[in-house]
């Protein structure tokens, strides 16, 4: 469920997000009501991620109603994990309160970075001070915590890096997420780079972040269960799994994305066109496709290669209809002899070695 209202647009995102038009939350939550209504009934969910954006920008009687829409048309499993997006200077107790009330049981906390530059060259709007007493609320409330972070900032060293991930260590997560910084197309930190006003990190320093990254979360008890993605044992994100594994999910509100029955779909990204056409009981889709089988086969190995898990040969073909090794012939032999693969004859997964250049080994695949 994405909620695109920011009290301010970072420089790297390229999230459907709208800053500066607070005025037309409560017709966007008449909207997305529309637009679940559509379902024609209520749909029993597993998991809930509701992201952004800032979901917790909203009002605190903002945020209720909106909890309270989830709650009828997309009811949670009793055992379901509900997860909720939030920036750190945008959680009161109000509203961890409101979270609490609904069901929510984790939220994903974007602390990004705990020094002041780092935020600054991300144009972040929230300080470091604000990130521990945003986890000491979500603790007090009795819900998971996850942290963000961004490595491979201009202006970023080694020892900053080390910093960041002692100080998010310091306050005890359940879960972390670790993004080297991408330069989007059309983001304002695009923009800088072309224009010379940042030198990006080179790949080497990036590299040596990422590998401090494996080593300090691995001694600290954390599974790497994804190239991104660290956790204690039994805190993994459950609905990030359903994306990894290629399996199906709903999606609503802004530029959100779904995959249900086969067909893979995005809504419009326009907020204007989006308000105006869910209110009138149209459809939100921008554009969807029904891949192939060997192309849904395909993407499923690039997803699935992303978990420390790697790829079951048999779940795979029980799931696609193909055979691995059919797919992609002796690339995957010779992929494992030069250490970028690691194959047990039941599953595949990425090396150390492999998850350090991932995209490449998987276009090498493919």
């Amino acid at each position: 469920m994405h909620v695109p209202f920011c009290a301010h647009h970072c420089g790297y995102c390229d999230f459907a997000v709208v800053a500066g038009r607070d005025e037309l939350i409560d017709r966007y939550l008449d909207a997305l009501e529309a637009e679940l209504a559509r379902l024609g009934e209520a749909a029993s969910v597993e998991t809930l991620f509701l992201g952004g954006g800032t979901p917790t920008h909203l009002a605190p009687e903002q945020l209720d109603r909106l909890l309270a829409t989830l709650a009828r048309w997309l009811p949670l499993h009793p055992q379901g994990e509900f997860t909720v997006e939030a920036n750190p200077d945008t959680l009161s107790d109000d509203k961890v309160a409101v979270l609490a009330r609904w069901g929510v049981n984790r939220v994903s906390l974007g602390a990004q970075s705990f020094a002041s530059a780092t935020l600054a060259v991300l144009e972040r709007a929230h300080q470091p001070e604000a990130i521990a007493p945003a986890v000491q609320r979500v603790r007090r409330a009795g819900l998971m915590v996850s942290l963000d972070l961004i490595f491979g900032v201009p202006g970023q060293s080694l020892q900053d890096w080390r910093a960041d991930l002692l100080q998010a260590l310091s306050l005890q997560p359940d879960h972390l997420s670790t993004y080297g910084l991408t330069y989007e197309k059309g983001t304002p930190l695009w923009k800088q780079r072309r224009r010379g006003q940042l030198i990006p990190l080179s790949e080497a320093d990036e590299l040596t972040m990422y590998e401090l990254a494996m080593d300090l979360l691995g001694e600290r008890g954390f599974e790497h269960y994804e190239i991104s993605n660290f956790a204690f044992s039994g805190r993994r994100s459950r609905h990030n799994q359903v994306y990894w594994a290629n399996h199906a999910y709903h999606g609503f509100g802004l530029g959100a994305a779904r995959y249900v029955h086969g067909v893979r779909s995005v809504n419009t990204r326009d907020l204007d066109g989006y308000l105006r056409k869910a209110l009138a009981g149209e459809s939100v889709t921008r554009a969807s496709e029904q891949l192939a089988p060997e192309e849904r086969a395909r993407e499923t190995l690039v997803v699935q290669l992303r978990r420390s898990d790697g790829i079951e040969r048999a779940a795979f073909t029980e799931q696609t209809g193909f055979v691995l090794d059919e797919l992609i012939g002796t690339r995957l032999t010779t992929l494992v002899e030069q250490g970028f693969l690691h194959d047990d004859g039941q599953h595949v997964c990425l090396t150390r070695r492999g998850k350090c250049v991932a995209d490449a080994v998987i276009e090498r695949l493919l």
